[in-house]
């Protein structure tokens, strides 16, 4: 299956992107009446048909349409702090865009050791994975926002923060409520503070635990995301 990203279509006659161009017709080398499969990142899955193989305008029309493809039973955004090692926080967002996430805001905590993110490149991974997956819907990626702010937003659902201190927390995969919209913290390497972790109850935000061992920022994140998603399959 050969799979474009296009987020512009306007009309069932249109020209990819010089990127998606190059690699049709240079990489892949695909040529006139050669089908391809499309999609928007908003839900939609085009099957499409190249009319004009050109390596920086590839014309193609679109035949036929499935709306809503793969589309989920319940709603996840992720709140995850950006790890020191920016490849391992890239593998997050990569593996969760495979297992199936809505949203990702990327966190500033008092702990955090990487206080600057490149929204770009970390877009171009998910747009990768969401390709390579065969999702036809696009997380939304957030920029880096600070703890208070997620604290102060609104969101309706169920909300969890996953952190280290001794406390009386139960399992997430108990508390993971299905069909519905679940917001979860993950905090950073040094884990969050005691202030942020007292912030976030105070904040209707409930403590759970992802399990028996400890676990990096990145696997936490996973985890949980795994989690709620095996909870609504």
């Amino acid at each position: 299956m050969q799979l474009f990203y296009t987020p512009d279509i306007s009309s069932p006659v249109f020209y990819l992107n010089e990127t998606e161009s190059k690699h049709a017709v240079r990489v892949l080398r695909l040529v006139n009446d050669d089908c391809i499969q499309l999609i928007d990142g908003k839900g939609n899955f085009h099957e499409a048909v190249i009319k004009v193989a050109h390596p920086k305008k590839c014309q193609v029309e679109i035949v036929k349409t499935q709306t809503e493809f793969g589309k989920r039973n319940h709603y996840l955004h992720m709140a995850v702090a950006p790890t020191k090692n920016i490849d391992r926080f890239e593998w997050f967002l990569e593996k969760a865009t495979e297992i199936g996430v809505d949203e990702i805001t990327p966190v500033l905590c008092e702990h955090s050791e990487r206080k600057v993110i490149k929204h770009e490149r970390l877009e171009k991974v998910i747009i990768s994975a969401m390709k390579q997956s065969l999702k036809a819907y696009l997380p939304k990626l957030n920029p880096l926002t600070p703890i208070k702010d997620i604290f102060n937003s609104e969101f309706e659902g169920k909300k969890y923060i996953a952190h280290c201190y001794e406390q009386d927390k139960h399992q997430l995969k108990n508390e993971a409520a299905n069909n519905s919209s679940t917001l979860i913290l993950i905090g950073p390497e040094g884990d969050f503070s005691e202030a942020e972790v007292e912030a976030a109850l105070q904040n209707d935000f409930i403590p759970v635990s992802l399990g028996e061992s400890r676990l990096r920022t990145e696997t936490a994140a996973v985890v949980a995301c795994h989690t709620v998603n095996l909870m609504n399959e």
